[in-house]
């Protein structure tokens, strides 16, 4: 069963892309294989060059999905793809979907995180269901201190 955890941001300049850096690098750093789920091949790429700079003194080793160099599956834990397919196996600890649907293949991974910005709480409602009725343990994480979550009211 997958754990899908919703984190509910509050409004400011980091949005759910700076977001997603952030837990790329924290999961990085427990251990954990990553792939960043874009909306599309442009948003990917944003990413790829978010990741190189969206922190002081940090470093995430990544690669875009097609573009990962052959027997480099050690040294890129986080993979940044695109909406269509699933990355490869070793890529399937965490998702972190910042496309705004939920793929088919989510049930593949065993975590999957959901970066919810303010004016997305009506579509993160619809998410949560579908995600909720295909067995999912889920959690909310309100980093924006309101009241009003992603759970159905």
């Amino acid at each position: 069963m997958t754990r899908v955890d919703f984190y509910l941001l509050p409004p400011g300049p980091e949005g759910p892309e700076g977001f997603a850096c952030r837990l790329a690098e924290k999961a990085w750093r427990q251990g954990l294989r990553v792939h960043l789920r874009a909306p599309d091949a442009e948003s990917a790429r944003a990413l790829d060059r978010m990741l190189w700079t969206y922190r002081a003194g940090s470093f995430v080793p990544h690669a875009l999905a097609g573009e990962l160099p052959e027997g480099a599956e050690e040294d890129r834990p986080v993979l940044l793809g695109g909406p269509e397919e699933p990355p490869p196996e070793p890529w399937r600890d965490l998702l972190i979907n910042l496309a705004g649907d939920i793929p088919s293949w989510f049930d593949a991974f065993r975590r999957l995180a959901e970066p919810v910005p303010p004016d997305g709480r009506e579509a993160a409602r619809v998410r949560y269901r579908l995600y909720r009725e295909r067995g999912c343990e889920l959690h909310a994480h309100d980093l924006a201190g309101s009241r009003v979550g992603v759970e159905e009211r």
